[in-house]
């Protein structure tokens, strides 16, 4: 297609097929949001466990260290944001 418009066009019209397909499938096989639900499970401990780990290698290496108030405000305002999202 020469026509950059059309290709779009054709693109988006195949992807919301394919979406459509993907929620007629969920709705009809109840095994497929069990997957779905166990997937996003394991990512989300994952991510837990990454951030665990991390943090278990990084806070032991700055104990004595001194912060600015511009750092203790940064670090305050990021673990609100982690504490928010979880």
């Amino acid at each position: 297609m020469r026509n950059n418009t059309t290709q779009m066009l054709v693109n988006r019209a195949q992807f919301d097929n394919t979406a459509e397909s993907r929620e007629k499938i969920r709705d009809r096989v109840q095994a497929v949001r069990k997957i779905e639900h166990t997937l996003e499970y394991v990512d989300l401990v994952g991510s837990c466990h990454g951030f665990v780990a991390t943090l278990g290698r990084l806070v032991p290496k700055m104990r004595g260290q001194q912060f600015t108030d511009d750092e203790r405000e940064t670090v305050r305002r990021q673990l609100a944001r982690v504490r928010a999202a979880a």
